[in-house]
């Protein structure tokens, strides 16, 4: 039961993005809306989401290799593929727009922080793991892996959030608006979902 509201609130993310059609996505459904512009909050929540859902993507795969805790290796499993999915939808909607997948601006430009200090040791964007906590979690077992990874991804949920709640005021196509705070709703979950699974590992997230 413990995953019954997570796997509801990830499910209904899922559903609704999946009932997007191609029309109402491009942009083209007759109503005279032109895609998005490549400097667009749409263009750059999509562009910006999609290398942020690959690290968890990556991380979570990392920790079920790790551990052999049940409720970890479920909890990454969900969110390797809720992740894996909502990323391949944001670059299928790039693709539907014609805009380029990468851009020559900084991470975070859309929402006006592109002038913000460059994320270190490959932390790119609010909540990102370093290249070297990316290393140092990939050396861990058991307990430790569980509990690296729990906080890792804590701070990743809460740097998703901010861009999610950031496309979800900025962003002009309801699809996308939906997607961002569907992710919103369900990585909140998630948080609450990891603090209880730190607390009985006798740790807290990090600071």
């Amino acid at each position: 039961m413990r995953y019954a509201s997570v796997a509801v609130a990830v499910a209904g993310v899922l559903v609704a993005a999946g009932a997007v059609t191609y029309s109402a996505v491009a942009g083209d459904d007759g109503s005279g809306v032109r895609p998005p512009a490549a400097d667009s909050a749409d263009a750059g929540f999509a562009r910006d989401m999609a290398v942020h859902h690959q690290q968890a993507v990556e991380m979570s795969y990392v920790v079920r290799d790790r551990t052999t805790d049940e409720d970890v290796r479920r909890l990454a499993y969900d969110i390797a593929q809720t992740q894996a999915n909502q990323r391949g939808m944001l670059l299928g909607w790039l693709d539907l727009w014609g805009l380029p997948k990468v851009s020559s601006k900084p991470p975070m430009t859309w929402m006006g922080m592109g002038r913000m200090p460059a994320g270190e040791d490959g932390a790119l964007m609010p909540g990102m793991a370093t290249d070297t906590e990316m290393r140092k979690l990939g050396t861990l077992n058991g307990r430790q892996a569980e509990v690296f990874y729990l906080q890792l991804m804590t701070a990743h949920h809460k740097g998703g959030i901010h861009m999610a709640e950031g496309c979800a005021a900025r962003c002009t196509v309801g699809a996308e608006k939906r997607l961002a705070q569907g992710m919103v709703d369900a990585q909140q979950s998630e948080i609450d979902l990891m603090a209880g699974m730190l607390k009985e590992r006798g740790a807290a997230p990090r600071p």
